[in-house]
């Protein structure tokens, strides 16, 4: 085997595209540090039962894991950070009121989660906590758009569910856990024909016959704001379903002047293990997987002692970046091998202050010292002058 060969979906990052990504990311984290999110850098090892927190069993299959050989546990390689982030918020931070995070880094995934994607995301996210009303959600998707915006993402389709709307209707039905896992499978899934068969078999004596229609009739809430209407007309009328549905109107309400289309979706079950209320993905023109994902998820902090309201999205900086229209790599000047010219060694250190690219040619360097350079300091007249290079000899 070749040393150079990477494991599949693992991949180097080259300078052009490595430039787009680190561009976008700045933009993004500017944005946020605007909006009062503050930075932390959670480890990339932590315990697996850190790591796992609150996210279900999901995570576990897509989570590396290494022995340490300091303590003998086993510990894990992050697949994501938003458990990181709620640790850190109940026991680093332990702040009263709300609490604003953000965070920047890879991520690791067992298996890639499509078949175009990478195992090694570069997961960008916020997160807010101790906030429980709905201001808070929209708080986070209002800077979602804003931070898909910065990056170059001119269209954004946005899909909305909420996780109350399944939890309510067989909350007090009494099934079991295993049956309410295929109901959420299938329900995912859309898969119509297998959510009939586990209604209609003696699994699920227990559910009533207005909630087995509802459970049937969810795959079909999806399109826009005419499925809020039929929900109202034919869900059954629990509080928490009407609570929800509200909450969904409203958000959409606000954002709908911000983004391409809005579309409804009450079978959403994404990241059903964790999350508690609203969830919503973003996509655009030319990716039919979503390019950011968020939701309501109150619960985490319990695993870590404090359960705090929290809300937040992430997204795959890698993926965004192969979306966006950002071919600006800058070009530089190239600067004669002078170190005895005081004035040539002033005029580099000023253009590289006013953030100019400035490449000083090596001694015995050829032609390939120019790669990347679009003109030159040429002495002419008692001054040092930036000429342009001809087009046919820029490299």
């Amino acid at each position: 085997m070749r040393n150079w060969l990477l494991p599949e979906y693992i991949e180097d990052v080259l300078p052009r595209d490595a430039y787009r990504i680190e561009k976008i990311r700045r933009l993004i984290m500017d944005k946020l540090f605007a909006h009062g999110y503050q930075f932390v850098m959670p480890p990339l090892l932590e315990y697996v039962e850190s790591l796992l927190a609150g996210s279900g069993s999901g995570m576990n299959l897509r989570m590396f894991k290494v022995v340490d050989q300091l303590s003998g546990k086993m510990m894990g390689l992050r697949a994501d950070m938003t458990p990181q982030a709620a640790r850190i918020d109940a026991h680093m931070l332990n702040a009263s009121g709300v609490t604003r995070l953000c965070y920047a880094s890879s991520v690791v995934h067992t298996v890639p989660d499509e078949i175009t994607r990478t195992r090694e995301p570069f997961q960008v996210g916020a997160e807010l906590y101790g906030h429980s009303g709905i201001e808070s959600d929209l708080e986070i998707q209002r800077l979602l758009l804003e931070c898909l915006s910065v990056s170059g993402i001119q269209t954004i389709h946005l899909d909305l569910g909420h996780i109350k709307v399944f939890r309510s209707l067989i909350r007090d039905s009494g099934i079991k856990p295993e049956f309410e896992m295929e109901l959420y499978a299938a329900l995912w899934a859309k898969d119509v024909s297998s959510l009939k068969e586990l209604v209609h078999t003696g699994l699920n004596t227990r559910l009533d016959k207005p909630v087995q229609d509802a459970l049937l009739l969810l795959p079909e809430l999806y399109g826009d704001n005419t499925v809020l209407l039929r929900a109202r007309r034919y869900l059954p009328d629990f509080p928490e379903i009407s609570e929800a549905l509200d909450q969904l109107e409203h958000v959409a309400r606000e954002l709908e002047p911000y983004v391409g289309q809005i579309i409804f979706d009450l079978a959403d079950l994404r990241g059903y293990h964790y999350h508690t209320g609203m969830v919503f993905a973003a996509y655009t023109l030319g990716c039919p997987a979503p390019i950011a994902l968020g939701g309501r998820y109150d619960e985490i902090g319990k695993s870590f002692g404090r359960a705090r309201p929290a809300t937040g999205f992430s997204l795959d900086l890698k993926q965004l970046s192969r979306l966006t229209d950002m071919n600006d790599y800058p070009m530089g000047i190239l600067a004669p091998w002078k170190p005895e010219d005081g004035n040539l060694a002033e005029m580099v250190q000023q253009l590289r202050a006013n953030g100019q690219i400035v490449v000083t040619e090596l001694p015995g360097e050829d032609d390939q010292g120019r790669k990347g350079c679009d003109r030159t300091l040429v002495f002419r007249n008692g001054n040092w002058e930036i000429d342009p290079v001809s087009p046919d000899k820029v490299i």
